[in-house]
C-alpha cells in the first residue's frame, strides 16, 4: 500500500510540474521556409521577417508573460520535405502555432497535415485563393488583391497584347488561367503561355517562343533561382524594359538583389508592400530589420507580411488567453493591425487579409516607384467571379490529377 500511495503522489508531483511548465515555459512556434534549394533567397528572408517580430515581442515580455520560442525548419524547396517537417513540428515539437511555406504547392501539400491535427499555419505568400479551410491564415494577397488590378493597370497603361510566362505549379497555372478569363472578358489578346522549369534549363526555349510572339507585355509568375535564368535570357534576346516591359507578380526587392539590377530597370511588380512605402510605421520597420540584418539588406512583400503575421498572432493569443491552437483561430477573424503596409485586417468569413494594393517601377538602386495605388484597403475574394465556385474546384482538381495527385509538374 505504501509503494501504490508513493507512485501515486509522484504521478501527480509529475503532473503538476508539467501543467506549470505548460502554462508558464515557452511558447514554441515552427518556422517552415525553404532554407536551401531553389527557393532558398525567398525563404531565407522571409525567415528573418519572422525572426524579428518573435525577438520583439520577446523584447517585450513575450506572451501571456511567457517567452516565444522559435524552432525553425529548413523546407528544402521541396513540397514532401513540408510535408514531413509540417508533421515533426506539431506532433514532436508540438509547436502552438507555424508561420510558414512559401509557393502555393507547398502549402496546399500541407494543408491536409494542419487541417488533422486540428492546427494552424499562418501563410504569408500572395497565392491563388480557391481555397477554404479553418487551419490556414492567409496574410499574402488574393488575385483581386494583386494580380486582376495589375492586369487590368497594364491593358490601360503599357498595351493589351501578352504573353504569360510562369513556374510549373499550381499557383502560375491559376494565375494565367484567371488573367486569361480577365484579358478576353476585356477584349484583350494572349499572345502565348509557357513555363520555365525549377533549375531554368528550358528558359532560352521560352523566350525564344515569347520573341516569336511579339507582346506588349510580359506577365511573370516564374518563381525561385529560375528567375535569374529567365531574365538571363529576356536580356540575351534583346527584350529590354523599353521594348517590351515585364509585370512580375513573384519578384519583390530580395529577389532582386540576385539580379542585374540595371537590366531591370524600367520593369514593374504588382505588391501590396514595397521598402519605398513612405509612412512612419514603415520606416520604422524598415531601421529595425537593417539594425538586426545589416544595412545592405533589402525588404519585400512576403517579408512584410510574414512580420506583421507574427504580430497579429500574438494579439489573437492575448485574446484568447491561450496558445491554444483552436482557441486562438477563433480569436483571429477581425484581428487588425497598423503594418509597415497600412493598415490590415482578417477577414471573418475566410481568414484572408484586407490589403492595399500597389503596382511599383524597379528602380536602378533595386526599389520601386510606386506608380499606382487602390485608395482603400481592398476585400480578399476566394473566388474570382468569371467561373463559379465549382468550376474552379475542378480546374485545381484536374490540374491535381495532371500531376499525379501533385500540387507541382514532377517534370517542372
Amino acid at each position: 500500500m505504501q509503494r501504490l500511495l508513493a507512485a501515486v503522489l509522484a504521478a501527480m508531483l509529475l503532473l503538476g510540474c508539467s501543467e506549470k511548465k505548460g502554462r508558464n515555459g515557452p511558447i514554441k512556434v515552427g518556422v517552415l521556409h525553404s532554407l536551401t534549394g531553389t527557393m532558398e533567397v525567398s525563404g531565407k528572408s522571409v525567415r528573418d521577417a519572422t525572426v524579428l517580430a518573435i525577438d520583439e515581442l520577446n523584447e517585450k515580455g513575450g506572451v501571456l508573460g511567457r517567452r516565444i520560442e522559435a524552432v525553425v525548419v529548413d523546407g528544402k524547396s521541396d513540397d514532401a520535405v513540408f510535408v514531413q517537417e509540417a508533421e515533426r513540428l506539431i506532433t514532436r515539437e508540438q509547436v502552438s502555432v507555424v508561420f510558414g511555406c512559401w509557393r502555393s504547392s507547398g502549402r496546399k501539400s500541407v494543408l491536409p497535415i494542419f487541417e488533422r491535427h486540428k492546427h494552424l499555419l499562418v501563410y504569408p505568400v500572395q497565392f491563388e485563393a480557391l481555397e477554404e479551410t479553418p487551419n490556414i491564415v492567409y496574410l499574402g494577397a488574393t488575385p483581386n488583391q494583386q494580380i486582376i488590378p495589375a492586369v487590368k493597370w497594364c491593358m490601360d497603361n503599357l498595351g493589351k497584347r501578352f504573353f504569360l510566362v510562369g513556374s510549373d505549379y499550381v499557383f502560375p497555372r491559376t494565375a494565367n488561367a484567371i488573367i486569361r478569363d480577365m484579358v478576353t472578358a476585356l477584349k484583350g489578346e494572349i499572345a502565348g503561355e509557357e513555363y520555365v522549369k525549377n533549375d531554368g534549363s528550358n528558359a532560352k526555349d521560352v523566350v525564344a517562343k515569347l520573341v516569336a510572339a511579339n507582346p506588349a507585355v510580359i506577365l511573370n509568375t516564374v518563381n525561385g533561382s529560375a528567375t535569374k535564368a529567365f531574365f538571363h535570357e529576356l536580356r540575351l534576346a534583346g527584350v529590354t524594359p523599353k521594348k517590351v516591359p515585364t509585370m512580375s507578380f513573384s519578384v519583390a526587392e530580395e529577389e532582386l538583389r540576385a539580379l542585374d539590377v540595371t537590366e531591370m530597370e524600367g520593369d514593374y511588380a504588382a505588391w501590396n508592400y514595397f521598402q519605398s512605402v513612405d509612412t512612419p510605421e514603415n520606416r520604422a520597420f524598415v531601421a529595425r530589420f537593417q539594425a538586426k540584418h545589416g544595412k545592405d539588406r533589402v525588404i519585400g512583400d512576403p517579408m512584410e507580411a510574414a512580420y506583421f503575421g507574427v504580430h497579429l498572432w500574438a494579439q489573437a493569443v492575448i485574446d484568447a488567453e491561450t496558445d491554444e491552437p483552436g482557441a486562438v483561430l477563433r480569436q483571429f477573424p477581425g484581428q487588425s493591425m497598423k503594418a509597415p503596409e497600412g493598415i490590415v485586417a482578417i477577414d471573418p468569413f475566410n481568414l484572408e487579409t484586407w490589403k492595399t494594393v500597389r503596382v511599383g517601377r524597379i528602380r536602378k538602386d533595386g526599389q520601386f516607384d510606386v506608380v499606382w495605388s487602390s485608395s482603400k484597403a481592398a476585400r480578399p475574394v476566394t473566388y474570382p467571379a468569371l467561373r463559379t465556385k465549382q468550376q474552379w474546384l475542378d480546374f485545381l482538381d484536374a490540374l491535381q490529377k495532371g500531376w499525379g495527385g501533385r500540387w507541382a509538374n514532377p517534370n517542372g
